[in-house]
């Protein structure tokens, strides 16, 4: 893509973005989102998906009847406060509580009252693996153990997550309560890490800078909170929404220049699950063009092996079949994940198609790289950049993908224009108006 193409594009999502002060967009969402939770919870075949969906659709609709409340005052009252952002932040607030947070509660609830149709499998198997965390001192179970399990629990027994995770399981091994649910703490987890990202964020503009940033980050924070592929995972599953909001929060650190910190948080999100390794990666390069790698590497690095290495010592065998053959294939049951993916199709049609589809997601991977080598990211947006298209590029060639795994690239890519140093005005030329758009540049 050529930086004219780039320049068109920019400003063709910015004239959609803020038309009629971003309400228009607001409302589209609102009510794509609404027809969303209704067909799920009248079609789904997944009871959870169904359950949210009879929630959310409540909620979405409310929004999109404050969305064309907050367009029709606009219209006759541009200056009315109710029209502009803050009470678009506040729509945005009521949004996420009525179609993520509550949800989480009602199936919480639900499932502590007997419904064991409230939950999704990932729910059971971080639970389990808080369970033998305590009981074992690891979160995973020998090949001969899970072999040992009746044929249908088998897969539930594979924990395909890093140890971390298992900590959102602990409160499950000490009572069954509504509030030991492990989604309870997945959407606090959420909520805290998206919460400092907003203070790092706001703390690191100027004074004068701030309102008009604000359009940009709310529009993040709806990426990353509100729409359907979000809210839903969260309201079901919801152990890749603490990952994602601590990759967010170490952009943002990273924005604001403080890499040791940006290190950190992702090397939390690390030691929780596989996708922020990308970003871990991403950002220690970019810590490198500051002369700051080994800070961001500190953590990035440091706290995943940290995490790792207990795991390891208890039993090595049973951490390479859950965190290896599992993954790749070669463990006793195969993973649910089947979305028609192009890699997911290649795998599944050709007689060879599992390492066709491993091949071409190792060349996407090589081609991120080479990208990386020849053009390190030099600001936080460029790093949101790459690490959106590179994540997307993964999912789309995984031999075993998931829908719900789109969030993480659709929330890095939103979130790009809310990294861009606000302190300069951006001007064509400048080095802000080349943070906006790099990372577009892909051939």
């Amino acid at each position: 893509m050529t930086a004219a193409a780039s320049t068109v594009r920019h400003r063709g999502w910015r004239a959609l973005d803020t038309a009629a002060g971003g309400l228009a967009l607001d409302l589209a969402l609102y009510a794509a989102s609404a027809t969303f939770a209704a067909l799920t919870a009248l079609t789904s075949t997944l009871l959870p998906h169904r359950a949210w969906g009879a929630v959310a659709a409540a909620g979405y609709l409310l929004a999109a009847l404050a969305a064309i409340g907050q367009l029709l005052l606009r219209r006759h009252h541009p200056t009315s406060p109710l029209a502009g952002l803050p009470a678009r932040w506040a729509v945005t607030v009521f949004t996420w509580t009525t179609t993520a947070l509550l949800p989480v509660v009602v199936q919480s609830i639900e499932r502590a009252g007997g419904r064991i149709d409230r939950a999704q499998e990932e729910v059971i198997v971080v639970e389990e693996s808080g369970r033998r965390l305590v009981d074992i001192g690891t979160p995973y179970l020998g090949r001969d153990a899970i072999a040992a399990l009746p044929p249908g629990e088998q897969l539930l027994g594979y924990t395909p997550y890093q140890p971390g995770m298992a900590l959102f399981g602990l409160p499950r091994s000490a009572v069954d309560a509504a509030w030991s649910d492990a989604r309870v703490w997945f959407a606090l987890a959420t909520a805290a890490a998206l919460a400092l990202t907003l203070r790092t964020l706001r703390r690191g503009h100027a004074p004068s800078d701030r309102d008009g940033r604000s359009a940009a980050v709310l529009r993040a924070v709806q990426a990353a909170t509100v729409i359907p592929v979000c809210s839903l995972t969260l309201a079901t599953g919801g152990d890749d929404l603490p990952v994602l909001a601590l990759s967010l929060l170490a952009l943002a650190f990273a924005a604001t220049g403080r890499p040791g910190r940006a290190g950190m948080a992702v090397g939390l999100a690390g030691a929780l699950k596989l996708f922020a390794w990308p970003v871990a990666l991403v950002l220690i390069i970019w810590g490198m063009t500051r002369r700051s790698g080994w800070r961001v590497a500190a953590g990035a690095l440091g706290l995943p092996v940290a995490a790792l290495l207990p795991a390891l010592l208890v039993d090595r065998d049973a951490l390479v079949e859950n965190l290896l053959r599992f993954p790749l294939g070669h463990g006793l049951v195969t993973s649910p994940a089947q979305s028609p993916f192009p890699g997911q199709l290649v795998a599944s049609a050709l007689p060879t198609g599992r390492a066709i589809a491993a091949g071409l997601l190792l060349a996407a991977g090589l081609a991120i790289a080479v990208r990386l080598a020849h053009r390190p990211p030099r600001g936080a947006a460029d790093a949101s950049l790459v690490c959106g298209y590179g994540l997307l590029a993964a999912i789309l060639f995984m031999p075993s993908p998931r829908f719900g795994y789109l969030l993480y690239p659709l929330a890095f890519l939103v979130w790009a224009p809310a990294l861009v140093p606000p302190r300069h005005p951006v001007t064509p030329g400048s080095a802000n108006h080349q943070a906006e758009t790099a990372g577009t540049a892909y051939t």
